[in-house]
């Protein structure tokens, strides 16, 4: 049975942090972690002994997480927005300018959903507002359907990394 998930984009630089973040965990956080549990099972009694209890909880999470982040690489389909053709349109990596029907302006950078951090301008290629811009040229307008309703945007500008 074929995998009916879209592909996992992914820009260099996010595909890089994940990588980094990767290696610190298996190559420092965990050998560190692994030598603190094992002098701390040497001190005994391991049912009241905290830096044993924590520090197995801990190697859970990081195990867990390196799971998930070699899942991340493995399934990744790295984009560079840079290469990116068609530079009239909005698509994966574009950083768009918007206004709303207030015209309140908003710059919004469509990124993997691994890397996406709203708070920062970065949304998830993937999200609904994401979807509705693909595609879109300067001066189109689209209308999304958001938890709080249809918003009608503007596209202002669009630009990619050189």
């Amino acid at each position: 049975m074929a995998d009916s998930r879209p592909p996992r984009f992914i820009t260099p630089q996010g595909f890089a942090r994940i990588r980094a973040e990767y290696e610190q965990l298996f190559g420092e956080e965990r050998p560190k972690l692994v030598e603190t549990i094992s002098w701390a099972a040497g001190n005994g009694d391991r049912s009241e002994n905290g830096d044993y209890i924590y520090g197995r909880k801990r190697l859970r999470e990081i195990d867990r997480r390196l799971g998930y982040l070699a899942k991340v690489m493995k399934t990744a389909k790295v984009v560079d927005p840079a290469s990116q053709g068609g530079r009239d349109q909005v698509r994966f990596g574009a950083t768009v300018e918007l206004a709303d029907e207030d015209d309140n302006r908003r710059v919004l950078t469509l990124v993997g959903e691994d890397e996406a951090d709203a708070s920062s301008g970065r949304i998830s290629w993937a999200s609904p507002l994401a979807r509705a811009l693909v595609g879109a040229r300067v001066g189109d307008e689209r209308t999304v359907r958001l938890p709080a309703g249809e918003k009608g945007y503007q596209v202002m500008a669009i630009s990619y990394p050189s």
